[in-house]
């Protein structure tokens, strides 16, 4: 069975990182949906990945290392990077968007801006062959490079990032009847929209510079919760990093199993189930419509 081929319990350091990398892409979902009131925003759509991508790549052709290099500081100055490029990527789609109010121009910007990016991450590796060729995986989406330091920096950052979301889960319950509405509460709408942002970058950022580009976990995750479990965000907050680890825990035991003893990436597991899922989902709610 799969469980045989993959022993995994809480003493495996990449079930750990399974859990904590999935568990903050799922909370970057959430809160990309809630924050911008679209239930098609995930880290992808609006670039964040891409740039945290991009932040990696220049890291390491400067440092000249490899993603699978195991000291602290590398794992370290690998998260740092991907914050600031998926801060910048996040700040260029509001930017090109012109705030969150239009949905159609947003999502429209954040696709732009992630194919932009991802062509200048592809440049940064041509110039340096050796970070290409380890890259490759990378971009892909595995786990292979995660391991005890991956969990000791993905562990502060989950934390950090969920309490910022919890403490922010009126103001996206708030934001969900309108900007309006929201500002007649007292939700103070910037700082608020500055908190959510900031967390989004931190975990979009971490989960991608040690397990790279891992697609559709932070879309599936937020959508499996909502479709079951009636409640407010902080309830949808709490279980879609719940639900995020849990999927991309199963992802990594699957592509693992298929390609025995070769591991097949990650991330073309979660893309190929994640699509599947969202296309039943389409054609059962058309079939309600």
């Amino acid at each position: 069975t799969a469980y045989e081929i993959y022993q995994c319990d809480w003493s495996s350091d990449v079930c750990s990182s399974d859990l904590f990398a999935g568990a903050l892409l799922g909370l970057a979902g959430a809160v990309a949906q809630g924050l911008f009131r679209n239930p098609l925003a995930d880290p992808y759509l609006l670039g964040s990945s891409s740039g945290a991508a991009l932040g990696v790549a220049i890291f390491l052709v400067l440092a000249g290392m490899a993603p699978a290099a195991a000291d602290w500081w590398v794992r370290l100055g690998m998260t740092g990077a991907a914050f600031t490029g998926a801060s910048l990527a996040v700040v260029l789609t509001l930017t090109l968007s012109r705030g969150v109010q239009h949905t159609v121009r947003l999502l429209l910007g954040g696709v732009v801006v992630g194919v932009v990016l991802g062509a200048v991450s592809a440049l940064v590796m041509l110039y340096s062959p050796d970070t290409m060729r380890a890259m490759q995986a990378f971009m892909l989406g595995t786990t292979g490079f995660m391991g005890w330091r991956s969990v000791a920096v993905l562990a502060p950052v989950l934390g950090v990032t969920l309490l910022v979301a919890l403490a922010a889960s009126r103001s996206l319950d708030a934001l969900s009847l309108g900007d309006a509405t929201a500002r007649s509460l007292g939700v103070n709408l910037g700082l608020s929209r500055l908190w959510l942002v900031g967390a989004l970058a931190l975990a979009t950022g971490a989960a991608v510079a040690q397990s790279g580009l891992i697609s559709f976990v932070g879309l599936a995750a937020p959508h499996m919760v909502r479709g079951r479990v009636a409640g407010t965000h902080r309830v949808w907050l709490l279980l879609s990093a719940l639900a995020g680890g849990d999927l991309l825990l199963a992802a990594d035991v699957l592509a693992r199993w298929l390609m025995s003893p070769q591991e097949l990436p990650v991330g073309v597991i979660t893309a190929i189930v994640g699509g599947a899922y969202l296309l039943w989902r389409m054609h059962r709610q058309g079939g309600q419509a």
